[in-house]
């Protein structure tokens, strides 16, 4: 489906319409692959997170790459070259509110590929909404804040896009967290200010 913008565009508007920005995409069941497959062929910047995890079949177990957030991927692109994506088969929509996709932070998107791509051990989570606040200080990751986890004597980290209500967990140091507090020095609960990516640990 189209979106539209039905007012006249200003300045700013002008600037959202012409400038390449991160939006998340959704995609049909299981056309993940297929659906960034063929944004390579048109030449448009995508980013498809995928996580290793082993599958069992008939003939043995095998190692597989699967996205790490099912039904969506991100792709790059100025909002007046939409249909060059919304036309795609398998592509569904471009997620946002009231029929305008909304973007998503770039230095948000360069995090979670510097962490993929350094063998950050990452694989799905269920979407948090409660927990204490804390600011990432060292890694890939570093100056994200988000939700202190742990599971089994180790600190995980729960990356959620907000936008898309998906999450995927990786593992950290717990001496890279720190509690984030406020001017009068309480400890942050989650979903206070939070962006259209949190951290959740």
């Amino acid at each position: 489906m189209t979106s539209t913008i039905t007012t006249r565009p200003g300045t700013n508007d002008l600037k959202l319409y012409n400038e390449a920005q991160w939006y998340a995409g959704y995609t049909a069941a299981r056309h993940e692959k297929r659906v960034a497959e063929h944004l390579t062929q048109r030449g448009i910047e995508h980013f498809l997170p995928l996580y290793e995890t082993i599958h069992r079949w008939n003939n043995g177990r095998h190692r597989v790459q699967l996205p790490l957030f099912p039904g969506y991927i991100f792709v790059r692109i100025a909002l007046q070259e939409r249909l060059r994506v919304l036309e795609l088969p398998g592509f569904v929509r471009l997620v946002g509110f009231n029929s305008l996709p909304h973007s998503l932070p770039e230095t948000d998107i360069n995090k979670m590929k510097e962490a993929l791509n350094k063998g950050v051990l990452a694989e799905p989570y269920p979407y948090l909404t409660a927990g204490t606040r804390v600011e990432i200080r060292n890694g890939p990751l570093q100056g994200m804040t988000g939700i202190l986890l742990r599971r089994q004597n180790k600190c995980r980290v729960v990356i959620s896009i907000d936008l898309i209500m998906r999450s995927m967990a990786v593992e950290i140091d717990a001496r890279d967290v720190v509690p984030v507090r406020n001017s009068s020095g309480r400890t942050i609960p989650a979903g206070t200010s939070t962006g259209a990516t949190t951290v959740y640990v």
